[in-house]
């Protein structure tokens, strides 16, 4: 499919699945976003000059300048660490504060909170053991722990949802149990038109298909001195929701996209796949480049363009690329007919980079490119990947496997799979 008949302005389809920053109560501003912001913006001008000299030697046929590619390297890389450094400060903006105080909480939470406090710093249960006994909590105790109180699961929850980047873009569902159920059709919308009066006509039964989302075990184990423990100024409640936030979030990532399914949640590229031309339920759809393990070497960009009109048009209004870094690196070369470059950097603090003017997560558990590999999605992953939260994290104190240290072995179950196969598809390096 050539590029350059896929160039008319409604194509790039970017207005609806933009955040809408503009009305974020809390977005970040301030020096260091701005300073982040002319960091990216001058890499990437220079990218931009680079690559154009290194394409008007190829295209002159005098064969690429050494110097000219390693030049084009160091400002790759440069480039990424621009953007490393806008996304941390904007998460550090924008992620819930540590130790400010939260919203008032009743009686039975500022119960809960104190009896956490003391069996965190000092090893006393009681407390914990009465109020769970108090509320019937089944599985509680030496063995499986203490239910943490509500207010660092919330906060644990809220920065994982700024960190793990599948669970940022997913739907995510909160149960109670040990798995979510959901039945889906597998046919066609059993639907009809029919005037006010007239009689319905009988309408096949519709093909249902149920699908189930087990809850898998995650955990983190942070340790403390007894020193830190001891301390009554340090805020334990902000300590361990910072502590466990980025092992969850380092787990969740590789399991959202690869996981099993078994011992983890299963990871979208774990399901059956199949030519996009062919698709059905149940199988995710994937379009070809033609080239193992590498973009074609003539027009690179129609796959792009193949991919993004793969996907049916309901879903391709809030639909965005998920790859790695170093995927993106390799696609930020890419231009259009007209010679504008496909991929964006961020117009501002706390928005994507841009690909064909859909938004790009970055997660670095995509596979690089290589021959067979699945190395670009591009869906609408809210109605695509569901991610499962079983309420109910709990705490296991540790103060002998790591003498001098404490341990705290955290868990937290949580799953999550494919929930709509027709609204994400992958672009296959064969």
């Amino acid at each position: 499919m050539p590029a350059d008949t896929l160039l008319a302005p409604a194509a790039y389809e970017t207005k609806g699945h933009l955040p809408d920053l503009e009305n974020k109560a809390a977005r970040p501003e301030g020096a260091p976003v701005r300073s982040a912001l002319d960091e990216l913006s001058a890499a990437f001008a220079a990218f931009k000059e680079t690559n154009d000299s290194r394409i008007g030697q190829i295209e002159g046929r005098l064969g690429t300048d050494v110097l000219t590619e390693e030049k084009l390297a160091r400002i790759d890389a440069a480039l990424d660490a621009a953007r490393t450094r806008l996304d941390r400060i904007t998460l550090e903006q924008a992620r819930p504060p540590l130790g400010q105080p939260g919203p008032r909480i009743d009686a039975t939470a500022q119960e809960h909170k104190a009896a956490f406090d003391l069996y965190v710093r000092a090893g006393e249960s009681a407390g914990l053991k009465r109020l769970e006994s108090k509320a019937l909590s089944a599985g509680s105790g030496p063995d499986g722990g203490y239910l943490v109180p509500d207010t660092i699961e919330r906060t644990v929850l809220t920065r994982l949802a700024a960190v793990s980047p599948i669970r940022a873009i997913a739907t995510v569902q909160q149960i109670s149990g040990a798995q979510y159920k959901r039945a889906v059709s597998v046919g066609a919308p059993v639907t009809g038109w029919a005037a006010e009066t007239a009689a319905r006509p009988q309408t096949d039964a519709p093909a249902l298909s149920e699908i189930a989302f087990p809850a898998m075990e995650l955990y983190a184990m942070p340790a403390a001195t007894q020193t830190l423990l001891d301390d009554s100024v340090v805020d334990l409640d902000a300590w361990l929701s910072a502590e466990v936030e980025t092992a969850f979030a380092e787990q969740e990532g590789g399991a959202f996209v690869s996981g099993n399914g078994s011992s983890r949640p299963r990871g979208f590229l774990s399901y059956d796949t199949i030519a996009n031309s062919a698709w059905v339920p149940g199988k995710l759809g994937f379009v070809a480049t033609g080239a193992a393990g590498a973009f074609p070497s003539s027009n690179p960009a129609d796959v792009l363009f193949d991919l993004v009109y793969g996907l049916r048009a309901a879903y391709r209004q809030n639909a965005g690329f998920v790859m790695n870094r170093r995927t993106q690196s390799a696609i930020r070369k890419f231009k259009d007919t007209e010679g504008n470059y496909l991929w964006q950097p961020p117009l501002a603090a706390g928005q994507p980079a841009t690909l064909l003017g859909f938004p790009v997560t970055e997660a670095e558990a995509m596979p690089d490119l290589a021959k067979d590999s699945l190395s670009v999605a591009f869906g609408d992953f809210r109605r695509g990947y569901l991610v499962v939260d079983r309420t109910g994290m709990r705490v296991l104190r540790d103060p002998y496997s790591a003498k001098p240290y404490v341990l705290f072995y955290t868990t937290k179950r949580v799953g999550g799979g494919v929930q709509d196969f027709d609204a994400i598809k992958l672009l296959k390096f064969s």
